[in-house]
């Protein structure tokens, strides 16, 4: 007779406490709060034999082990299946798919923009184009990431997609033959670059992916043939990614083996320390970063590494304050647990990130600019939309890029530029100076 899931669970639960009876100096070891893993099997069992409707066991575990780690922080997360597979392809940075963004545009599906050098955009599928249908597949009514989900696949599978296109004379909307496609590795867009007036290079970094140090650099070297004086690089929004991404990111602008960011935890194997290299490849390139509170992770590095280097000019609002260390270890099934095993330290030694649970502690972590620019949320998320409008259209050389919205931090980091950040630099390195004398003071009067 074959044992159902939860009793397999009470069995093992009962030989850790029969040993432990057996041999009480091991299990005097043992954290006293195992001793309540027995509560939880007789609960789960009660439920799965008492509760008014049919039970789902696989369910009530994964919803016991979310409880666990739930207690833990805000950042630790069991992850499904599915969630532990989308979290691979984001931090990837690429997927098999088509290369199109979408919108629900009147109910529809609709072509946002086909990316370049993709099969939707070879194929001269047009934005403003309709999504009818995928491998026969009704689109209608469709949730947005539903619809995602049917066009991406395996790279080099095969999909049918069914559009509909405005008739410009009529005004009605025409179905057109179906687009055979073969999917491909697209790369998301994470950079958006242009030069603005007094040749100041502006990059906006939508996150650190396994791409985004490549654009950067792909944008710099444009920016440069463009006669670039100074830059600024925009991380609001930005919510992190890859610690390597935010360490390349630092590199570009900073040599000499300066440290980036180290991470303290528990156990001493969590201690490590990030430095740069001996060259950078823009070492004197003048610098204004942009920052808000949806900066995070992999953002605050990045901008806690120039500040405390004295590198850049911080400019914006204070950062949200995660700089927490996930590891992410895979578990039976396809399933993940992505759990906090260290915090984030700038150069400077001070702790990234902010205990949002302890209220006492609100106005710790985070990284404050050393320019504030308050701005209101809503306000600031107007500005970011427009990147959601840039379009790429087959048989034209640039895209459509208009930006209309008021930027008051833009604003305030070109006055900097123009009236020269040196100021501020030099600000920063004596405020630095003389607080370095004054813990070293303090020190001396302690020996004594």
């Amino acid at each position: 007779m074959k044992k159902n899931k939860s009793t397999k669970i009470a069995a093992w639960f009962a030989v850790i406490f029969f040993v432990g009876t057996l041999f009480p100096y091991a299990y005097a070891a043992v954290d006293n709060g195992l001793k309540q893993l027995r509560t939880l099997v007789t609960v789960i069992e009660y439920v799965k034999e008492n509760y008014v409707e049919t039970t789902d066991t696989d369910k009530l575990v994964e919803g016991a082990i979310r409880g666990v780690v739930n207690e833990l922080d805000d950042f630790s997360q069991y992850l499904a299946p599915k969630e532990y597979k989308a979290l691979q392809n984001d931090t990837q940075g690429h997927f098999g798919g088509l290369g199109i963004r979408l919108a629900k545009v009147d109910g529809y599906v609709t072509i946002m923009s086909p990316m370049p050098n993709t099969p939707a955009y070879r194929a001269m599928v047009m934005p403003g184009d309709r999504v009818l249908f995928v491998d026969d597949q009704d689109l209608k009514g469709m949730e947005l990431d539903e619809a995602v989900e049917l066009m991406r696949g395996p790279v080099g599978s095969k999909v049918k997609v069914t559009l509909s296109r405005k008739d410009e004379k009529t005004g009605k909307y025409k179905t057109l033959p179906d687009f055979n496609f073969k999917r491909e590795r697209i790369v998301p867009e994470v950079v958006y670059y242009r030069m603005l007036p007094e040749k100041v290079g502006y990059i906006y970094l939508v996150d650190f992916s396994g791409h985004s140090t490549e654009e950067v650099k792909k944008a710099l070297k444009e920016l440069n043939k463009q006669g670039m004086k100074s830059l600024i690089l925009d991380l609001r929004f930005n919510p992190g990614g890859l610690l390597n991404g935010a360490a390349e990111i630092a590199k570009i602008f900073m040599g000499d083996h300066k440290m980036i960011v180290y991470t303290k935890g528990r156990k001493q194997e969590y201690y490590q320390e990030l430095k740069t290299g001996l060259k950078a490849d823009y070492p004197d390139l003048p610098l204004l970063l942009l920052i808000n509170q949806g900066s995070a992770s992999a953002s605050e590095i990045v901008a806690g590494a120039l500040q405390d280097n004295n590198r850049a000019v911080v400019v914006g609002q204070r950062s949200f304050g995660k700089a927490s260390v996930q590891q992410v270890m895979p578990l039976e099934g396809g399933a993940g647990l992505r759990l906090t095993i260290a915090k984030y330290y700038t150069p400077n030694g001070r702790l990234i990130h902010r205990d949002y649970r302890d209220k006492s502690k609100a106005d710790e972590g985070g990284i404050v600019p050393d320019v504030e620019v308050k701005v209101e949320p809503k306000e600031e998320a107007k500005v970011f939309m427009q990147y959601n409008n840039v379009i790429y259209t087959p048989g034209q050389d640039a895209p459509k890029m208009e930006f209309t919205e008021k930027d008051p931090v833009l604003d305030k980091a070109l006055e900097i530029i123009k009236e020269g950040p040196e100021k501020i630099m030099a600000q920063k390195a004596a405020a630095q100076k003389n607080e370095t004398q004054q813990t070293e003071s303090e020190g001396q009067k302690n020996d004594k």
